[in-house]
């Protein structure tokens, strides 16, 4: 029998949604497996102020975003895609070069004013 793969890994960012609602993001730190065979022991750092750190039992297909209950409330994890910082162009490397040969630019230092 064919093992299924897990899509969520630690360091990955989730969206936890509570009653179908968008709720709260975290980051898992964890995912280790429990005492119940098919069970696992995520531990997740809930993005909030402050943040909060939790640690919930959940299947393989829950951790990779199928919907569950916890205390009879609807439950779904969702990670996140990480965005891959565009390609540089020709025109943003002129820029550059350009902004580097400019004789112009000074640094203007934060000072406080003395009032008289």
């Amino acid at each position: 029998m064919k093992e299924k793969v897990n899509l969520t890994h630690e360091a990955d960012l989730v969206l936890i949604y509570y009653q179908e609602k968008a709720a709260v993001y975290a980051r898992v730190e964890a995912i280790e497996p429990d005492v119940k065979k098919g069970w696992f022991l995520v531990t997740l750092l809930l993005l909030t102020l402050p943040a909060q750190t939790v640690t919930w039992i959940l299947r393989d297909e829950y951790i990779n975003g199928e919907p569950y209950t916890m205390g009879g409330q609807s439950m779904r994890l969702e990670k996140v895609k990480r965005l891959e910082p565009a390609p540089e162009t020709p025109a943003d490397q002129n820029s550059q070069d350009e902004k580097k040969n400019a004789k112009h630019l000074r640094v203007i230092p934060f000072k406080k004013q003395k009032s008289e």
